[in-house]
Parts: C-alpha cells; structure tokens; sequence
C-alpha cells in the first residue's frame, strides 16, 4: 500500500480574508435573525434574512472549494492518478449534497 500525502494549502491572504468577512456578516445576520425571533417580527422577514445567510454561506463556501480544486486536487493529480482520483471523489461527494 503507498502513502499518498497532500500538502494542505491555505487560502492566500485575499481570499481568506473574503471568506472571513462573509462568514462574519453572516455571524451577524444570525443574530440578528434570532432578535427577530425574540421580538416576534414577521415570519416572512425572519425567512428573507435566513435565505441571506445562506446566500453568504453558499458564496463563501464556494471560494473554499474552488481554491481547493485549484490547488489540493492539482497537487494530488500531480503525484498521480490514484491521489488525484481521490479528490476528485472528496469534491463529487461534497457536490451531491450540495445538489440536494
């Protein structure tokens, strides 16, 4: 059996700082969202801020995986097929749920 390592690449500095500021925004609009729930604000406001949390998260998730397309599942296809297929299977799982 051979070992297969993959070097974890981090986002770069731009990119990490984009997907922090949408997770954080989206922090805040959870918040928010449940003040709404405590003040007993209408049920069709409540469910616009909860699709735009979800937006913010969808967006952000999507930065993580290209850049781990572009870099993780790069470099494994790099030293070879079996590692590369390996990814390839982590991100058709991940895109099965997504689909969902």
């Amino acid at each position: 059996m051979s070992q297969i390592t993959v070097e974890v690449i981090i986002l770069n500095n731009s990119d990490r700082t984009q997907v922090m500021n949408l997770l954080k925004t989206s922090k805040g609009q959870i918040d928010g969202i449940i003040r709404m729930l405590e003040e007993s604000r209408y049920c069709v406001d409540i469910s616009k801020q909860i699709l735009s949390v979800q937006a913010l998260l969808k967006k952000a998730n999507l930065q993580i995986l290209e850049q781990h397309i572009k870099h993780c599942v790069k470099q494994a296809f790099a030293q070879g097929e079996v590692a590369g297929n390996e990814k390839v299977d982590e991100i058709m799982e991940l895109i099965s749920k997504y689909a969902k």
